[in-house]
């Protein structure tokens, strides 16, 4: 396959959608990016250079679903419209389009498994050694992508941040994330929840490349940065769970 052809085709993708939107623009930029981690991951863990390229692949693809979802939903939550993981591998089936990315059939399941289990609370029982390779692959691009995106876009006003600081975690969350537990986005009950749910998806990495990766780029004490709260123990309870990961 040609990674260059893929991504070719994933701008002509993109066409139908407002260019304009900024939420177009940032799942478009996102994508890319989870590519460049994918391949990065794909690279630590000494695969071929066919299969770091269908890795590549998964990464720029993941997110198909989601510029669907925004024109007609628009919204980002997957609970308020559609599965964005499901809707992404409907768009790829369909009239066979995944063949407009790469020529190949052999890799379709891998492919498309990968997108369907990259937003799902848990990856499916029954996958392959391969598909569930590469399923934990785009898991941890895209949550590291996420990391970055903690530092550089979220929170990043005095009312989302005052929000955060004056609020308690729930009981629930709390005990889970202590416990080193992934938060599901519907157990969020208070703005607080919201940051533990973030920074739980360290208990949910795979690979010794994504550690590192957020270990050397400080992700959690630039997001940790941005916040004074009034209950103190956050910050540190976070540290805590972070530094034993």
């Amino acid at each position: 396959m040609d990674i260059e052809t893929a991504k070719q085709e994933f701008e002509k993708f993109l066409e139908k959608y407002d260019s304009k939107n900024e939420r177009i623009k940032y799942k478009k930029s996102h994508s890319y990016r989870v590519m460049q981690e994918a391949e990065q991951i794909a690279k630590s863990l000494n695969l071929s250079e066919e299969e770091i390229q269908i890795a590549m692949l998964i990464g720029l693809l993941h997110d198909i679903g989601r510029f669907e979802q925004i024109k007609r939903y628009n919204t980002f939550k997957d609970y308020l419209s559609v599965d964005h993981g499901d809707l992404g591998v409907e768009i790829l089936t369909k009239d066979n389009y995944i063949r407009n990315y790469i020529k190949e059939t052999k890799y379709d399941s891998i492919i498309l498994k990968a997108i369907k289990n990259h937003n799902k609370f848990k990856i499916e029982e029954g996958l392959s050694e391969k598909e569930l390779l590469f399923a934990k692959i785009i898991r941890d691009a895209d949550k590291l992508d996420i990391f970055y995106e903690g530092v550089m876009q979220f929170w990043n006003t005095d009312e989302k941040i005052k929000e955060i600081e004056e609020s308690e975690p729930s009981l629930e969350i709390l005990e889970k994330f202590k416990n080193k537990q992934l938060i599901n986005n519907k157990e969020e009950k208070t703005p607080v929840d919201r940051l533990l749910k973030f920074f739980s998806f360290i208990f949910d990495i795979n690979f010794k490349y994504s550690i590192q990766k957020i270990q050397n780029e400080d992700y959690v004490n630039k997001v940790l940065s941005k916040f004074s709260f009034k209950n103190k123990e956050i910050k540190e309870m976070i540290r805590r769970a972070y530094e034993i990961s």
